[in-house]
């Protein structure tokens, strides 16, 4: 059984397991769940408390990380390197089995993705990430009352973000380590940080590397601290 703080599902933004608003990603989901049937294999929950300062925003479930274990980040290469950082300046504690019933924690910092439902080939198309900004990330963004800071990963997750706000590519350009102050949105004072994402082939290119990313994540922190957490 899935554990209370993963599934969020006393809020009404989170997207149903068998999410059916874009009917390939439903499709390709359901062709896995004959094959993989101990797979999550649907809509993929958030992972951290609403009440967090922190949100990081992913692309998509991976489909045999997140797809498979059910939460952002757990089970592939990129949830290695991310919840390594995250633990190393204190955003996380407990034991990371690279599964949704270990014993980690996040502290003020919530993980969620653009996308919620795994893509064929890692790759939403502009529908997709349309739809599930409009039913779940901008509801989800408007529910975090604390909410100062959102890391993206990535350009699609950082593009998805700036429609959001409504805000102009072109006046928030996507760079790695790049800060963005995006004014006030939804009640909060909110500052946009961009990364590039933390996969196996960024990394294995070395377009980022360990301690660029660390960068980025002690910059977090040192954020908190400002804050006041």
């Amino acid at each position: 059984m899935p554990r209370p703080d993963l599934t969020d599902t006393d809020l009404d933004f989170v997207a149903p397991i068998d999410c059916k608003k874009c009917p390939r990603l439903h499709k390709f989901i359901q062709s896995h769940r004959n094959t993989y049937p101990d797979w999550h294999n649907g809509a993929v929950p958030s992972f951290g408390s609403i009440d967090s300062e922190i949100l990081i925003v992913g692309l998509a479930p991976g489909l045999r990380g997140a797809n498979a274990t059910g939460r952002p980040f757990t089970g592939d290469f990129a949830g290695d390197t991310l919840y390594a950082a995250l633990d190393k300046y204190g955003f996380a504690s407990g034991e990371f089995g690279k599964t949704a019933h270990d014993t980690l924690r996040l502290h003020n910092v919530r993980i969620t993705n653009a996308v919620k439902c795994v893509p064929p080939q890692n790759k939403p198309n502009g529908a997709e990430i349309n739809t599930c900004r409009d039913a779940f990330l901008i509801p989800e963004i408007k529910r975090m009352k604390n909410l100062k800071i959102i890391l993206a990963l990535g350009g699609i997750a950082h593009k998805a973000l700036i429609k959001t706000f409504e805000l102009r590519n072109s006046d928030f350009p996507f760079g790695h380590f790049v800060r963005h102050d995006i004014g006030h949105h939804f009640g909060n004072d909110l500052t946009l940080l961009d990364s590039y994402h933390c996969s196996r082939y960024n990394v294995n290119t070395n377009r980022l590397t360990v301690e660029m990313f660390d960068e980025v994540i002690a910059y977090l922190q040192s954020q908190a601290r400002q804050l006041g957490t």
